[in-house]
């Protein structure tokens, strides 16, 4: 599967609650983060947990968010954050 995000890219995490095996945690779900790099592409985990090991690989991103942005009560420094590694189909523009 080829890339639709580039390094740089502003992106939102999409707010989905599907029940069953995901790799997205909550708390990042609904967040709009830059694209740190992107990787390569893998089977997804979420599919594969059901035996759909058929389906089209999935490309990967690292995503970076903004801690305070994250967690607004967060009392480390403003320029901290956290990396999160996300699957396309997950991820929109923001």
């Amino acid at each position: 599967m080829s890339a639709v995000f580039a390094a740089g890219d502003r992106v939102q995490v999409r707010r989905l609650f599907p029940p069953g095996h995901l790799r997205t945690p909550h708390y990042i779900r609904g967040q709009t983060g830059i694209i740190e790099r992107v990787l390569d592409a893998f089977p997804n985990p979420e599919a594969c947990a059901y035996g759909h090991r058929d389906q089209p690989n999935q490309r990967l991103y690292r995503v970076r968010f903004v801690q305070r942005e994250v967690w607004p009560d967060y009392a480390g420094p403003a320029d901290d954050t956290v990396d999160v590694e996300l699957y396309q189909h997950w991820l929109e523009r923001a």
